[in-house]
């Protein structure tokens, strides 16, 4: 098979030709149909943090056709269409049980989606309905880690609310905040790229000014907000948010910050702020995600910027690397 491989730290991905996987018992092969370029994966080759290094296919926001199955692999066929959760683990302990694979004690990440084929296994797998086609199963990712985020803050119908960062993550929180009732939802970021786009996904206001952040938001909602999302992950928009939110308000981070970050606790304090963190996602949400496709929801797909081959990988990977007019790139390793 061919693939997207990593060549090491700072250094360019490579088309590079591979034996196809073959299924250990309990696994299944998909023939990968589209997969989403993510902010992490970026990141993975450039800090070595992440644990990624020469020889490492990326891609974790993948669906596929399963086209092998290992021993012992029961609930799927040849010719199944199914959305990858990313998220490995045992499939046994409460936790895997329960829907929280993320807090499984072998969990880790499932990569894999940059090749035309991966190796998974079932309790990864949601079979997609007739109505939705891979590149719909291949954002379902995002979309569930926004809805986690979600979920988490609280949100009620009638709340107003602030996302920092019109990337796919902070769009989509605005898609799920409108669908859980925000009267007010804007969208903030330092260009003006996704502003169409952010209306599309359920904002009500698009605010760029990098002079007065604080003071543009409030303008635009009328007040401070009950809830601001920090979908960026960059030093000094906490301390931001403090700003931005109301007494007793919420700061939600799904933004991932690899770098050292200061703000004003006496500030935060004295506003009573819940400070919420936000990881990964549940089964349960996953599907919900799905569902939402499945039911019609479209805003999701103008998430969807460009679609390339796999040989367009390196290249583009490299000019993603910098801020672009892109929104969510998928790659289609068959076409």
């Amino acid at each position: 098979m061919r693939a997207a491989v990593m060549q090491g730290l700072h250094q360019p991905l490579k088309i590079e030709t591979l034996p196809d996987p073959t299924p250990a018992d309990g696994q299944l092969v998909v023939k990968v149909g589209r997969c989403g370029i993510c902010g992490s994966d970026l990141h993975m080759t450039e800090d070595p943090g992440y644990g990624k290094g020469m020889g490492d296919i990326l891609g974790h926001e993948f669906a596929g056709e399963v086209v092998a199955l290992g021993k012992g692999v029961e609930g799927y066929a040849t010719g199944d269409l199914v959305s990858v959760i990313p998220l490995k683990s045992c499939g046994q302990c409460a936790a895997c049980k329960a829907g929280e694979v993320a807090w499984c004690e072998t969990f880790s990440l499932q990569d894999g989606g940059y090749a035309e084929f991966a190796l998974t296994r079932p309790n990864q797998c949601v079979k997609l309905p007739k109505t939705v086609g891979l590149a719909d199963g291949a954002i379902v990712e995002p979309l569930a880690v926004a809805l986690h985020g979600v979920s988490l803050s609280g949100i009620k119908p009638g709340d107003k609310v602030i996302v920092l960062g019109a990337g796919p993550i902070g769009l989509a929180v605005a898609f799920w905040a409108r669908r859980a009732g925000a009267t007010k939802v804007i969208v903030q970021d330092i260009a003006q790229h996704q502003r169409d786009r952010a209306f599309e996904m359920g904002a009500t206001d698009f605010v760029v000014d990098r002079e007065d952040p604080v003071g543009a938001s409030t303008r635009a909602l009328g007040g401070l907000a009950d809830i601001v999302f920090e979908c960026v992950g960059m030093p000094g928009l906490i301390a931001q948010a403090v700003n931005q939110v109301r007494g007793r308000g919420s700061i939600v981070l799904l933004g991932l910050c690899n770098k050292p970050d200061t703000f004003n606790s006496f500030a935060m304090l004295s506003k009573e702020i819940r400070l919420i963190t936000s990881a990964f996602f549940t089964r349960g949400e996953y599907e919900s995600a799905l569902d939402a496709l499945d039911r019609g929801a479209a805003e999701p797909r103008a998430l969807i910027t460009q679609t390339v081959s796999l040989a367009d990988v390196p290249a583009t990977f490299e000019t993603l690397k910098n801020r672009t007019h892109q929104c969510k790139v998928m790659i289609a390793p068959w076409e």
